[in-house]
């Protein structure tokens, strides 16, 4: 990709210098011309990604920048525009004056350990906000990661990485691992689902980076470095680095459980034991660059926020017997408008807020209520706001089950997209039992001549196990899919040759 300094992106982006560029992309300093600001411009080249289409990239590129500047946190780049030009996909974000982690590490050797749990503790508090939405990065490494004038961390390129792991097995045609194969837990790696945990493990490669000066496993190839990844312990960072204190060299073993479950629970889980590692509080020295300094305790995570729901919309309160009553089907109309236009928080917002009303007026139960809570799901879907749609597909789950059947298409539906939220929310043993529970009345769906709805469940089966670390397990539930795909839909569809390419992943990591 070839582009031109002073060229100008969607009207009033000015590009200045190009200061990183990759096999999908490049990032530069730009100027703002309508806020008369320096701002980072990433541009994307969906074509660069094997085997996507660039349409449906595009989408997922837009959606995730959406959903990423949902998260306000100090530790995070503030993205101010997202859209697309051209062949390009361009993301505009706030311009971080300061060394990015890898530079930081390279210019002071060793790497003082205060300064290690003052990042690391940080970026746990970073975690812990994107985990809450739940964002999974899916990229943490030390290029994106900056370290600014005043000490505090800012994480980058969150979101982006997710759009770009568009390829189940993480690998391309070639057999190469998309992404940074150092920094990738082995389920991510292996194609398995992800989720906090997978962060977390990458987290603790950061820390042993900074603490050791290399990381825990390196090799020639991606395959040897995955391999390394899946059987080899990593080496303790006090046999380099005595002075590290024990405290500190566990909790970076935890980080690199081989198993997810082995890992800690959370990144608040993370910070508190990182808290009883800070420096004490002090006069900072007022050198630039120095990730102690901001350590007043002023970025810790806000206790329990993974955990904690995300507050519901305030209910519409009765109205006087003398005012007129909310109009449900005017409110209908602008919610169909709003999605249409692609502002799905504001129509999650008019649909929240209805629902109370809409239910006063026409009852509980009735037609026009359902209607409203089945598009009210829906949307808390496309908005990524998991955690508050679980509740309301169980609900709807439960009540057409209650009228239909357990059997019924609807409540099955349902419990899928159920099953689903628990996947994203990083919960994968409470995800892979509900797939479990799905799969009989799906693979009874045979019948109907329509075996996709369990080939899909039996897929993300496949890739739980491999997230739960049970690759035996997994390759057995992956094998038998490929027959059946094979048989209902040919050799040659998409589904079989991506489950072929994870089994020939699987196979080789076990050679």
């Amino acid at each position: 990709m070839t582009v031109a300094t002073g060229r100008v992106v969607a009207g009033r982006y000015e590009l200045s210098t190009l200061i990183g560029q990759g096999g999908m992309g490049q990032v530069w300093t730009a100027y703002d011309q309508r806020l008369d600001r320096r701002v980072a411009v990433k541009l994307l080249r969906p074509d660069k990604v094997a085997g996507q289409e660039a349409d449906e990239l595009r989408r997922r590129f837009v959606r995730e920048c959406r959903v990423t500047a949902q998260v306000d946190h100090p530790g995070l780049v503030t993205v101010h525009d997202a859209g697309s030009e051209g062949e390009e996909l361009f993301l505009v974000m706030q311009y971080v004056d300061g060394a990015d982690l890898s530079d930081h590490l390279a210019e002071h050797d060793p790497y003082p350990w205060q300064w290690a749990v003052a990042v690391a503790a940080q970026l746990c508090a970073v975690l812990s906000a994107v985990h809450a939405v739940p964002i999974v990065h899916r990229d943490l490494k030390p290029r994106n990661v900056m370290v600014k004038q005043d000490g505090t961390v800012t994480v980058l390129d969150l979101g982006v990485a997710s759009v770009m792991d568009t390829d189940t097995t993480r690998l391309t045609h070639t057999g190469s691992p998309i992404g940074s194969p150092a920094y990738m837990a082995p389920e991510q790696a292996m194609g398995g689902a992800v989720g906090p945990y997978t962060d977390l493990y990458a987290l603790g490669v950061l820390m042993h980076e900074l603490l050791s000066g290399d990381v825990p496993f390196s090799g020639s190839t991606a395959l040897g470095v995955l391999h390394r990844h899946l059987y080899e312990p990593p080496l303790p960072v006090r046999r380099i680095r005595p002075e590290v204190p024990e405290a500190l060299e566990a909790l970076v073993l935890r980080l690199l459980a081989k198993d997810p479950q082995h890992r800690p629970a959370s990144a608040q889980e993370v910070y508190e034991h990182l808290a009883l590692l800070l420096p004490a509080r002090g006069i900072p020295t007022g050198a630039p660059l120095d990730p102690t300094r901001p350590f007043l305790r002023p970025h810790a995570p806000w206790p329990d926020r993974a955990r904690t729901p995300a507050p519901q919309p305030a209910p519409v309160a009765p109205a006087p017997a003398v005012t007129e009553k909310p109009d449900v089907a005017a409110a209908v109309d602008e919610v169909k408008r709003l999605l249409g236009e692609g502002r799905i928080t504001q129509a999650v917002d008019i649909l929240g807020a209805i629902l109370p009303a809409a239910a006063e007026q026409h009852g509980e139960h009735s037609p026009v209520v359902r209607t409203l809570r089945k598009q009210y799901a829906a949307t808390l879907m496309d908005d990524g706001q998991y955690r508050r749609a679980l509740p309301e597909l169980r609900r709807l789950a439960d009540e057409r089950a209650a009228e239909a059947g357990q059997a019924d298409p609807q409540s099955l539906r349902f419990r899928y997209e159920a099953a689903q939220c628990l996947e994203q929310l990083g919960e994968p043993a409470a995800a892979l039992a509900e797939y479990r529970a799905l799969l009989p009345y799906y693979e009874n769906q045979y019948v109907s001549g329509d075996p996709q709805l369990a080939h899909d469940v039996r897929r993300r089966i496949g890739h739980l196990l491999l997230a739960l670390g049970d690759r035996p397990a997994a390759h057995d539930t992956l094998a038998r899919l490929l027959m059946d795909v094979e048989r209902f839909q040919g050799p040659g569809h998409p589904l079989a040759a991506e489950i072929r390419r994870t089994l020939q992943w699987l196979g080789q990591v076990r050679g």
